[in-house]
């Protein structure tokens, strides 16, 4: 069949195998074009390792250091004349690519938060790989099962304590106006962390640790955002902030016991704003990203998932001497975007941006651009008027 995409609000609902696996080959390429001098990791799980950052800290371990990867990921899987979803498609390129260059890998396909999954994972990685020392968590998600209670969580994306009013974009359409968000009942702040916060990376630690699989300095990391000021009402001082601010607990929480079984590290990356499925969904934040991008481009200090996660590895995690912290204990890698010619330039601009200077005042088409190129389509070398299964299985 001829696979088109076909958006449905932040969310294309169609994704292409073909193109998704050229998407993933380019990041490949792109780490093994730019080689670490420094030793990386060995044996790395990534939880949440299908799209995005994850997807990117899999092909940097990979690629970039030879690691042997454990993936787990929970996407819907291709049937007869019905396309999966994209992380299903970038998993079987990536598994493909990795058993090529003679590399381990094995991905888990099922949900994260529950304590069934975890003990396949650490049942495969015992058997597999045994101690690992990287442990990836860059799960987004919009509700979450609670392993104990059987509970059911559903994040929201609110202020707290008054409404938010300001500009938004329509991606598909090209129009801005304004949006008016009513702010989180405690109920719902209360949701959002338990699906966003660090009580499931916690859990995952801990059972890690109790079978014996976490080696000796090894290191943790997960990932957030913190933003400018324009964004703050609705992403920092939100419902998703107070679930960030949880994840930066524990973090906390699991460096000391990572330091205490051995001299291994937790920590933050703050990570640099990207067209990603999540931050598609965060109201005004495509419109501050399509600013950025054009700011960024223009300055040539754009950088997309791979880039951000090969320079966290190479200047960071893996570059012989260890992160350089800000004064909560947490990595930068926003530090380009928050420059502050950057963000004055944003608001500056901010006001003036209207539907009818939107192409003119942002990159609003390199947005989109992006945004399909998460569901393989618009990728560079690809017959988009070719016929394709959709039905891909695991290798």
């Amino acid at each position: 069949m001829i696979l088109r995409p076909k958006v449905r609000g932040f969310v294309c609902v169609t994704a292409h195998p073909v193109g998704c696996a050229a998407y993933v080959q380019e990041q490949i390429d792109y780490v093994r074009e730019h080689k670490r001098t420094a030793p990386g990791p060995k044996r790395a799980l990534i939880v949440g390792a299908s799209t995005g950052y994850g997807l990117a800290s899999r092909i940097a371990a990979a690629f970039g250091s030879g690691a042997a990867t454990f993936g787990v990921f929970y996407d819907r899987p291709s049937e007869e004349g019905r396309p999966a979803t994209p992380g299903w498609y970038n998993t079987i390129a990536f598994d493909r690519a990795a058993r090529a260059a003679g590399l381990y890998a094995r991905s888990l396909n099922g949900d994260a938060f529950s304590d069934s999954v975890k003990q396949q994972a650490i049942d495969a990685i015992k058997a597999d790989l045994g101690k690992i020392d990287l442990v990836v968590y860059s799960v987004a998600a919009p509700r979450r099962v609670h392993p104990r209670t059987g509970a059911v969580h559903k994040s929201v994306l609110k202020p707290i304590g008054q409404s938010y009013t300001n500009k938004t974009v329509d991606t598909d359409l090209g129009v801005i106006s304004e949006i008016t968000i009513p702010p989180a009942s405690d109920e719902e702040i209360t949701d959002t962390v338990a699906v966003m916060g660090g009580e499931d990376w916690e859990l995952w630690m801990q059972a890690l640790d109790d079978a014996g699989l976490i080696a000796p300095g090894a290191t943790a990391v997960s990932y957030s955002y913190q933003g400018p000021e324009v964004t703050w009402p609705i992403y920092r001082n939100g419902t998703i902030g107070i679930a960030k601010s949880d994840l930066e607990e524990a973090a906390r929480r699991i460096d000391a016991r990572l330091k205490t079984n051995g001299q291994g590290r937790a920590f933050i990356s703050i990570n640099k704003a990207l067209v990603t499925q999540a931050s598609s969904a965060i109201p005004v934040v495509p419109l501050y990203i399509s600013i950025l991008y054009k700011l960024m481009k223009a300055k040539g200090t754009h950088e997309g998932c791979i880039e951000q996660i090969h320079r966290l590895f190479a200047t960071q995690m893996f570059n012989g001497a260890g992160p350089t912290f800000d004064d909560t204990g947490r990595v930068r890698l926003d530090d380009r975007e928050m420059h502050l010619d950057v963000q004055n330039r944003v608001k500056e601009i901010w006001p003036q941006v209207s539907t009818e200077n939107l192409t003119q005042l942002t990159d609003i088409d390199g947005y989109r651009t992006e945004f399909l190129k998460l569901f393989g389509f618009g990728v560079a070398g690809v017959d988009y008027e070719a016929d394709v299964d959709p039905h891909v299985t695991m290798p």
